[in-house]
């Protein structure tokens, strides 16, 4: 074998090593991507398991669609404690599934209708603070997400409709 030849086999070797070093980190960004997406939506499950954002859902439910700021204001603190929970919570959700860590395909299964009757519910009064407060953007994310959501959230079908045949892996 001659030096020509052992050059050869070494360049075919280093090229080799950088092809597979490239697949490698490829299938390693990818698993990463996957346990990113997940750990996201673990924590966006813990987010509605949560028993004060279900306490805040549970205040605001009986409210009537479009309150108003007087009406919420007269229920007492915890009625405008839970209207600011519900919107800085679908605030972050609505920042997280815009910049894409949370997926918006699980947010709309996990949360959409939620989100769609909080919005109903709070449309109004959040219109009414930002103008009292002469901030524009507050919870804007939170309108932004449940507009999305309004749009592909299929009310129709529910779940226990739609998915009436699913059955599980074994």
């Amino acid at each position: 074998m001659t030096l020509q030849d052992l050059g050869n086999i070494a360049q075919a070797v280093g090229a080799a090593t950088v092809v597979g070093g490239a697949i490698f980190a490829l299938i390693q960004f990818l698993e990463y991507k996957r346990q990113r997406q997940e750990a996201v939506a673990a924590e966006v499950m813990r987010t509605f398991i949560g028993a004060e954002l279900a306490r805040a859902l549970t205040i605001l439910r009986g409210m009537p669609d479009a309150v108003s700021a007087e009406r919420l204001r007269d229920e007492g603190f915890e009625a405008e404690y839970a209207a600011v929970l519900v919107c800085t919570t679908f605030e972050t959700l609505g920042v997280l599934v815009f910049r894409r860590i949370a997926p918006f395909p699980l947010v709309v299964e996990l949360a959409g209708g939620i989100i769609v009757v909080m919005w109903r519910k709070l449309g109004p009064w959040l219109i009414q603070i930002r103008e009292e407060q002469k901030q524009p953007s507050w919870a804007e994310w939170f309108e932004w997400l449940a507009r999305q959501c309004e749009q592909w959230k299929d009310e129709d079908r529910p779940a226990y409709i739609k998915h009436a045949d699913w059955k599980p892996r074994r």
